[in-house]
């Protein structure tokens, strides 16, 4: 098991944004790549359903923020959980089924999150574009997990955490049939932060 160095890739990630009809808002997905270099991170045969490694944000508020053609989503500190799913089973109409499986790693955001949703004039409409964002997050627990016959910790590979950088679409999906009333999707890339000390 190999270390990252500070700022090296850790991760690509995607999945979608849910805003539960009280406001609620947490996000869901997959990963597309992690530092296990020689662990398959899914089952070839299922394409994406078969990921094993899956992430689920808990849920929190968002305010919103506006500025000329800039719309601005103000995040509040919270976490997110990575999870091992040997035998796959989500669905992004169930995006609880990302919590499933062994949870290998939790990890706090360290700051208030901005996401900034880009607006373009088309005509006499604005038309929303993408949005964006960035944040820190610390990883505040890890287990050692076996898969694919090697032994693999988070903490290990990341040190500290990770910095993320996301885009997300600005037209929503159709929700699943109950409970949500938006739907986003987004990719991520983060680095690792390496270790203090």
């Amino acid at each position: 098991m190999t270390a990252l160095l500070p700022a090296e890739l850790a991760w690509y990630a995607t999945g979608r944004f849910y805003r539960a009809k009280d406001g609620a808002v947490a996000d869901y997905g997959y990963f597309l790549h992690l530092p296990f270099f020689d662990v398959p991170l899914s089952d070839a045969d299922r394409a994406e359903t078969g990921a094993h490694f899956t992430f689920a944000a808990r849920p929190f508020k968002a305010q919103a923020v506006d500025n000329g053609a800039l719309s601005l989503g103000l995040d509040p500190v919270g976490e997110f959980s990575l999870y091992l799913q040997r035998r796959p089973a989500w669905t992004f109409d169930a995006p609880a089924s990302f919590a499933q499986g062994e949870c290998i790693a939790t990890f706090r955001r360290t700051s208030l999150v901005v996401g900034t949703t880009v607006a373009v004039s088309a005509g006499t409409t604005m038309v929303q574009l993408i949005g964006t964002n960035v944040f820190s997050a610390r990883l505040v627990a890890s287990s050692a997990f076996e898969f694919d016959g090697s032994r693999h910790d988070l903490a290990h590979y990341l040190g500290d955490g990770v910095t993320q950088f996301g885009t997300s679409a600005a037209t929503p999906i159709a929700p699943p049939p109950a409970g949500y009333d938006l739907v986003l999707p987004f990719t991520g890339s983060a680095i690792a932060l390496g270790r203090t000390g």
